[in-house]
């Protein structure tokens, strides 16, 4: 039997950030490495992923999800290799999905822990594509917006993990029209380009108001809000009667330490009998099986296409994380621990 390491790297959170986060609000700290218990497994993390909403996690408030603990590890999706197992079913080798990335090594119990498959998809795509963020995608849009073919479809943040994989299944359902949004004019290019959107912009280049009028001047039937704000507000004024908007996010006020103003539009959802509805993934596991058989095909016929941004090594962690707010990843921002 290989010998268990004996220390293992994890961040902490040792500042609730006011604003943005900064690299001093995190310690990257050595930690000892038990043997795993009677059910237990003990995983060497070879991908993390950070994600948006790990920056509400910062703040000392009571959410939908508990917030991190000062001085403690953080946690967050990651995909590993099992090294030692205590439990049914789980062997030295196997390769599992589970929720304490953010550390070289992590013990848990094997009930917490999924089993992937590395020859199905590579073991990146169960973090993004075929993970949370892809589930968030297809659930957002066929189930809590309740898209139907022939619907024009708006994505804000579209050239994120979420937003691009909302955009191609809305393509695929059969959606009249799909635009997105992005704030780079590379990433409008790839959704156009690489991902099938109909029409795309650069939410920087002008209000949003109108450069989506301009992209959809029909009008929209749903909007999947990933930011929030002025775009909130622009897809309510281009909502058609009885649209539907999925909100997702609002990553364009994580940041703020001000209040930011709420859509100055909210009166037109009573004329329009608008549905604003927002959405946790976790209400939605009941989907799994049928995204993954239905998205995982999608992807091998390359119907579906995906990006991903991987950074290296732990110690680069908390810069991934910091870049992925300030969006300079394209697609779902990886981390990756192995060489």
């Amino acid at each position: 039997m290989t010998a268990l390491p004996e220390t293992s790297r994890e961040w902490h959170l040792t500042a609730r950030p006011q604003g943005w986060p900064k690299p001093e609000d995190f310690a990257l700290r050595e930690s000892a490495v038990a043997e795993p218990g009677d059910g237990q497994i003990l995983v060497r993390n070879l991908h993390m992923s950070v994600d948006p909403y790990m920056r509400g996690r910062m703040n000392d408030v009571k959410s939908y999800v508990a917030p991190f603990q000062l001085d403690e590890p953080m946690d967050g999706g990651a995909v590993g290799e099992v090294i030692a197992s205590q439990a049914d079913g789980f062997a030295v080798g196997d390769h599992v999905l589970h929720g304490l990335g953010w550390r070289e090594y992590a013990l848990l119990d094997a009930a917490n822990a999924a089993k992937v498959d590395p020859e199905a998809a590579p073991l990146t795509a169960y973090l993004g594509v075929l993970g949370m963020t892809g589930l968030t995608a297809y659930a957002g849009l066929l189930e809590v917006a309740s898209f139907k073919e022939g619907d024009a479809v708006f994505v804000s943040g579209a050239a994120g993990a979420v937003g691009s994989e909302v955009g191609q299944i809305a393509r695929l359902k059969g959606a009249s029209r799909v635009i997105g949004s992005a704030g780079t004019d590379d990433k409008v290019r790839l959704l156009t380009e690489e991902y099938g959107f109909d029409a795309a912009f650069n939410y920087k280049n002008g209000p949003v108001a109108k450069q989506l009028k301009e992209a959809a001047p029909d009008g929209i039937d749903v909007y999947f809000d990933n930011v929030g704000g002025e775009h909130l507000e622009a897809a309510i004024s281009s909502l058609n009667v009885h649209g539907r908007a999925t909100i997702c996010g609002m990553i364009a006020q994580y940041n703020t330490t001000e209040p930011t103003p709420a859509p100055r539009n909210l009166a037109l959802v009573i004329g329009k009998r608008l549905r604003l509805q927002g959405m946790l993934v976790r209400d939605h596991t009941a989907l799994r099986p049928r995204f993954v058989e239905e998205v995982s095909a999608w992807v091998r016929s390359g119907e579906l296409k995906y990006r991903e941004t991987v950074v290296t090594g732990i110690d680069n962690a908390v810069d991934a994380f910091l870049g992925m707010l300030r969006g300079e990843n394209t697609g779902k921002m990886i981390v990756s621990l192995s060489d």
